[in-house]
C-alpha cells in the first residue's frame, strides 16, 4: 500500500484560518478545531478543554558569579489535570514565551491521553541562555524557580521533567530544592533525573526509542523494509541522535543527519555510532566530521528518502518548503516541526506524517514509568522498560492509524480526535465542579 493510498481522502476539513503562523498556541487550536468539527464538540467543552487550566508566571532573581543579582521570567503553564496531576518538561532559552509554552503544554494533554498516560499537560520555561551561564548560575537559577513553584509542582499536583537545554542534573537541583521545602525526599516530584535519585533505565533513550517504534509501524503500513529504507535526520541531540542509532541498527540507511553546526550527508551511509562518538568528543558538536559531505539544513530536508526525522525545532516544514519534501513518512521527532498550511500540502501529496503528539510521546511514557517506579520504591530493567515502551507506543499508533482511517483524515488529526476524545471523555464523566 502506498502513502497515496493510505491518504487518497485524507485532508483538513475546514480548517480555521491561521491568524499567526509564528504563533504555536494558534497552531495547536487549528488542528483542535478540525478534530473538535469531526467530533461534534459541544461549544463549553470547547472552551474548557482548549483554554490552559493555570499559568503561572515568575520573577527569579539570581546573584551572579560578578556579584549582580539579574531577573529572569519563569513559566509554568497548567494546561489540564483531568486525567491526573500535570505533567510537562522545562525549557531553558533566550527565545523562549508564554505562548509558546501554553501550546506545549496542550500538546502534552494531548500526547498523554493518545499513549493512555493518565496525566494532564503543563509545560514550563525560563528566559535565560545557558549557554552563557555557569553552572553555579544555573542551580541558583533552577534553585529559586523550584522555590517559586512549591506551591505548583508536587507528585500528586505537577510533575517537571528535562527539556530544551535542561537535563537530569537541572532534574536533580529540582528534586532536591522541593524535598527541602517539603522536609522530606519526593523523588516522584520530576522525572528524568539521574537513575541514583531514583531515574529510570531508558529513560534517556525513551523519545528517541519512541521515534524509531513509530517509523518501524508506519513502514510496515507501507509496506517499506527497513532493510531497504533510507532516513534523514533533522537534529543530533537526544532525540535525533538515538532515534538515527536505533534505526540504523534495524538496518535502515542514514544518509543524512544534522545540528547546529549544518548538515551531513553520505550516499552510501552514514556511521551513526561513529558520529555519536564524535559528537561526545568535540563539545556535542558534529562540525568537521571527516565522513560526510556537508549540506544545508533545506538540502537536508529535501532530500528523497523513505523517512525524514525532524528532531530539531519548531516550523521547520512550512508552506514555502511543504511542496519541496520527498519523503514518503515524516517522523516528528521535535515538537511542533510543521506548520498548520504545510499539513495540507503534505496531505495532499501523499505524505504519511507521523504527528508529534504520537511520535515523540515515548519520553512522557517512560517518564511515567519512573514516576510509578518511585512511587512504588520498586524499579524495573532497561529490558522491561523497552518492552513495555515500544508495545504502549505500538499501540497507540495502531489506534491512532484507525481513527484516521475511520475518519479520513490525516494522522495527526486522527491523534487529536483520539486525545480529544479521551480528555471530553473523562470531563463528562467528572462534571464540572460549581
Amino acid at each position: 500500500m502506498s502513502s497515496k493510498d493510505v491518504y487518497k481522502r485524507s485532508v483538513y476539513r475546514e480548517p480555521a484560518p491561521v491568524l499567526d503562523q509564528d504563533n504555536p498556541f494558534q497552531a495547536m487550536v487549528e488542528r483542535f478545531d478540525v478534530a473538535a468539527k469531526i467530533l461534534e464538540l459541544d461549544p463549553g467543552f470547547y472552551e474548557y478543554l482548549v483554554t490552559p487550566a493555570k499559568i503561572h508566571i515568575v520573577g527569579i532573581p539570581v546573584v551572579m558569579d560578578t556579584g549582580k543579582i539579574k531577573m529572569f521570567e519563569g513559566y509554568r503553564v497548567i494546561h489540564s489535570e483531568i486525567l491526573g496531576p500535570s505533567k510537562g518538561g522545562i525549557r531553558y532559552a533566550p527565545d523562549v514565551n508564554l505562548e509558546e509554552v501554553k501550546a506545549l503544554a496542550a500538546w502534552m494533554t494531548w500526547k498523554c491521553a493518545v499513549v493512555n498516560v493518565p496525566f494532564g499537560g503543563a509545560k514550563g520555561g525560563i528566559v535565560c541562555n545557558p549557554r552563557e551561564m555557569s553552572p553555579g548560575e544555573l542551580e541558583r537559577l533552577t534553585r529559586r524557580y523550584t522555590a517559586n513553584m512549591m506551591d505548583v509542582f508536587g507528585p500528586d499536583r505537577d510533575i517537571p521533567a528535562p527539556d530544551m537545554n535542561t537535563n537530569e542534573q537541572i532534574m536533580a537541583w529540582i528534586l532536591d530544592t522541593y524535598s527541602m521545602h517539603a522536609r522530606r525526599t519526593e523523588t516522584a516530584v520530576v522525572t528524568g533525573k539521574p537513575i541514583l535519585l531514583g531515574g529510570s533505565a531508558g529513560r534517556r533513550e525513551a523519545t528517541g526509542r519512541g521515534v524509531m517504534t513509530v517509523t518501524l509501524a508506519a513502514m510496515e503500513r507501507l509496506g517499506l523494509l527497513a532493510s531497504e529504507s533510507t532516513v534523514a535526520v533533522q537534529g543530533f541531540g537526544n532525540v535525533g541522535s538515538v532515534a538515527a542509532d536505533l534505526l540504523a541498527k534495524q538496518g535502515c540507511r542514514i544518509l543524512a543527519v544534522s545540528d547546529v553546526s549544518g548538515g551531513y550527508y553520505n550516499a552510501n551511509g552514514l556511521d551513526i555510532q561513529a558520529m555519536i562518538a564524535y559528537s561526545a568528543s568535540h563539545g556535542y558538536s558534529l562540525e568537521g566530521y571527516p565522513d560526510a559531505e556537508p549540506i544545508s539544513n533545506e538540502e537536508l530536508l529535501s532530500l528523497e528518502v523513505d523517512v525524514l526525522a525532524p528532531c530539531a525545532k519548531e516550523d521547520q516544514i512550512t508552506l514555502k518548503n511543504a511542496d519541496k519534501i520527498n519523503a514518503k513518512i515524516i517522523s516528528e521527532g521535535a515538537n511542533g516541526p510543521t506548520t498548520p498550511k504545510a499539513d495540507t500540502v503534505l496531505a495532499e501529496r501523499g505524505v504519511l506524517v507521523i504527528p508529534d503528539i504520537l511520535a515523540n510521546a515515548g519520553g512522557v511514557t517512560v517518564s511515567y514509568f519512573e514516576w510509578v517506579q518511585d512511587r512504588q520504591g520498586y524499579f524495573w530493567t532497561e529490558d522491561r522498560v523497552n518492552r513495555r515502551l515500544d508495545r504502549m507506543m505500538h499501540a497507540a499508533f495502531d489506534s491512532v492509524f484507525e481513527t484516521a482511517q475511520k475518519h479520513d483524515a490525516t494522522l495527526r488529526i486522527g491523534a487529536y480526535v483520539r486525545g480529544i476524545n479521551k480528555v471530553a471523555g473523562a470531563l463528562k464523566v467528572r462534571g464540572i465542579y460549581a
